[in-house]
């Protein structure tokens, strides 16, 4: 089926209102989204087939608890702050990394599922996680395998709507969203965490920046053990020494080395009758991404996948593709010129 079938299905069952079928057509349009990697709207249609459920469950409840009505309150409050609201079912295995960031997450994921055994020995848990490197390196990825992993609700803050020119305001809205975050249970996932830095560094009121920094600090100090906070950024210098120390764990994400573009080529072309038309050019091609992002080596690799197809005839498009390696190696190319300039 295409995305197009699965639409006029999902039109057709919600205006039969059958909420069955139409769940079903959902997760099944969610499964292709993430087949023909179109990450970002399956997460965005998965993130609302999973509210809807849980408010469909919630109002078959018979007495709502104060509490949740509060949190509730709360939402709309914060409903600024939240660029999105996403659950993932990425896992440790769709993310290609080193061996020693592969490790790190999976003691840190072996904490907050051990949650009962360290409180018994009054053991701190780690549950605040900075993840820097260039742009490009698998920060957010690694971000979405956590939340995929803990079956956790991430909340992506929107820092554009949470800084403030108004004096306290900042710190309010950063209380807040940790409120929230703290009563569900949930990930709060700062992207480009250092523009909290540069609003330091930039306003003038010498006090406004102190409330900030130790706001967030207080917050994270008080944060919930299962309560998890991801800060990503590109420029380590940019954050207050304070706030650095209070991170539980600091990795380090990388460009790919070869063996890992071999293996991230390998991924994306896994489960597809699709090889290259030349070997021993894509090899080549391969070791001369070193110093790109996996992100740039994915894109180029899909886009040249693409007009590979649209060079077809469309009635007489074969069983096996081969991606044409010199539509990859342009776009390469053209990569690395762009890096110059």
């Amino acid at each position: 089926m295409s995305q197009f079938d699965y639409i006029k299905d999902i039109a057709k069952y919600s205006l039969d209102n059958d909420q069955e079928q139409l769940q079903k057509t959902l997760q099944a349009l969610i499964d292709y989204s993430l087949r023909v990697k179109k990450t970002n709207f399956a997460l965005q249609l998965q993130s609302i087939l999973k509210e809807a459920i849980q408010r469909r469950e919630y109002g078959k409840m018979a007495v709502v608890t104060s509490s949740r009505q509060t949190l509730r309150e709360m939402d709309k409050e914060i409903e600024n702050f939240v660029i999105e609201k996403l659950t993932s079912d990425y896992r440790l295995s769709n993310l290609v990394c080193s061996d020693k960031v592969s490790d790190d997450l999976g003691y840190f994921l072996q904490e907050q599922r051990s949650l009962d055994i360290l409180n018994k020995f009054d053991l701190p848990v780690s549950n605040k996680v900075l993840l820097y490197g260039p742009s490009g390196c698998g920060k957010t990825l690694a971000s979405y395998v956590l939340a995929g992993e803990l079956q956790k609700m991430m909340l992506v803050v929107n820092l554009g709507a949470i800084v403030s020119s108004k004096l306290g305001e900042t710190s309010k809205n950063l209380s807040k969203l940790f409120k929230v975050a703290s009563n569900e249970g949930c990930i709060i996932f700062f992207d480009e965490f250092d523009s909290l830095g540069k609003i330091r560094d930039y306003d003038q009121d010498h006090g406004e920046m102190k409330r900030v920094v130790n706001t967030i600090l207080q917050l994270f100090d008080f944060l919930p053990k299962d309560t998890i906070v991801i800060a990503a950024t590109n420029q380590m210098n940019m954050i207050d020494d304070a706030l650095l120390r209070r991170f539980d764990l600091t990795l380090k994400l990388d460009l790919p080395n070869l063996e890992q573009i071999q293996e991230l080529v390998t991924r994306i072309l896994s489960g597809k009758d699709i090889v290259f038309d030349n070997v021993g050019m894509a090899m080549s091609l391969m070791k001369s991404c070193v110093g790109l992002s996996y992100y740039v080596i994915q894109r180029t690799l899909l886009t040249a996948l693409k007009r590979t197809i649209f060079e077809y005839n469309v009635d007489i498009i074969p069983t096996q593709i081969k991606i044409d390696t010199s539509i990859w190696k342009e776009l390469i190319d053209q990569e690395f010129k762009n890096k110059r300039l």
